[in-house]
C-alpha cells in the first residue's frame, strides 16, 4: 500500500538523492491516476485557469475555484502529498489575507501544503504562514501571476544579473520558512546554483535535470492542452488527437446508424410488448 509522503520525506529524499516526480492535477479521476501511477506530489495549480477554464492566462482564477478542484484531487488521491496553489490576489493585498486563504485551503479541501509565486517581497506571507503552522513551497523564476512585470511567459534568470537577483529570492525564500522552492523556466545551471545552496528540495519545471525533483501539467503529459506547448514540455501521450478520433467516429457511427447496435440496448421483458399493442 503507497504510504503518503511527509515533507520530512521530502527532506530526506533531498538528502539522499532521490528525485521526486509531481505534476498538476485538477479533478478526481486524473489524481486518482497519478496516484496509481505512484506520483510523489500533486499541484492543484492555478493553471487550471487555462487547463480547465479556458481563461488566456492564470490571473482571472479565484479562491473558490482552487478549492473547489483541491477537494476533487483530495478525493482522488487521499494518500498523497497535494499542494493547492495561492491563486491571484489571494495573497498579495496583505498578510492577513495569505493567512486567511492558505487555512481556506487546508480547513476545506484538506491540503499538504499551499505554494506562491515571488520572491523577497513575499517573504512576510511564507513567515505568516509558517507561523500559523502551515506548509509553504516558494515559486521563483517565470512566475505567471506576475508575467507581465516579465514582459510574457519568458525564461528567467539568463543573465549573470538576473541570475543573483534569483539566487538571493531563494536564499530569503528559505529563511523565511518555505519547505521547498519551485523554479521555473531558468536555466539548468542557475537551478544547479540554486539547489546546491538552499537546504530545503528545489524543484524545478522548465529549468533541468539537476534539481531534486520534476514538475509538469498534466494536460501537458498527456497532450491534451493545445493552445500552445513550452520548450520544456514533454508529450508523453497524444490524448488530444485520440479524443478528437474517437468524438468523430461516434458521431459518424450515429448519423450512418451504426450506433446502437442491438448489443447496446435493453429488451422488453417477454410477452410485454404485445400488451402495448
Amino acid at each position: 500500500m503507497k504510504k503518503k509522503l511527509s515533507s520530512l520525506d521530502l527532506q530526506k529524499m533531498k538528502t539522499q538523492g532521490e528525485k521526486a516526480a509531481w505534476i498538476t492535477s485538477y479533478d478526481y479521476w486524473t489524481a486518482n491516476f497519478a496516484e496509481q501511477a505512484g506520483i510523489d506530489m500533486i499541484l492543484v495549480g492555478d493553471s487550471l485557469g487555462m487547463c480547465i477554464y479556458g481563461y488566456e492566462g492564470t490571473i482571472p482564477v479565484t479562491m473558490d475555484q482552487c478549492i473547489y478542484h483541491s477537494e476533487a484531487v483530495r478525493r482522488g488521491a487521499s494518500k498523497t502529498f497535494i499542494v493547492g496553489d495561492m491563486p491571484f490576489l489571494s495573497y498579495q493585498v496583505s498578510v492577513e489575507d495569505a493567512v486567511r486563504n492558505a487555512g481556506r485551503f487546508h480547513k476545506e479541501a484538506g491540503v499538504d501544503a499551499i505554494k506562491l509565486e515571488g520572491g523577497k517581497r513575499v517573504c512576510p506571507q511564507i513567515k505568516a504562514i509558517t507561523d500559523g503552522g502551515m506548509l509553504v513551497m516558494g515559486h521563483i523564476g517565470l512566475t505567471p501571476q506576475s508575467s507581465g512585470q516579465q514582459g510574457g511567459f519568458k525564461a528567467q534568470g539568463r543573465t549573470a544579473e538576473t541570475a543573483t537577483q534569483l539566487i538571493e529570492d531563494a536564499k530569503a525564500i528559505q529563511e523565511a520558512g518555505a519547505f521547498s522552492l519551485l523554479v521555473e523556466a531558468v536555466p539548468p545551471e542557475v537551478c544547479k546554483i540554486i539547489k546546491d545552496t538552499l537546504k530545503i528540495p528545489v524543484y524545478s519545471i522548465g529549468a533541468g535535470v539537476d534539481a531534486d525533483g520534476q514538475l509538469m501539467i498534466c494536460s501537458d503529459v498527456l497532450g491534451i492542452f493545445q493552445a500552445f506547448t513550452p520548450k520544456f514540455v514533454k508529450k508523453y501521450e497524444n490524448l488530444g488527437e485520440k479524443t478528437i478520433k474517437a468524438f468523430t467516429e461516434y458521431v459518424n457511427d450515429t448519423k450512418n446508424k451504426r450506433f446502437p447496435e442491438d448489443k447496446h440496448t435493453y429488451k422488453m421483458v417477454e410477452g410485454e410488448l404485445e400488451k402495448l399493442k
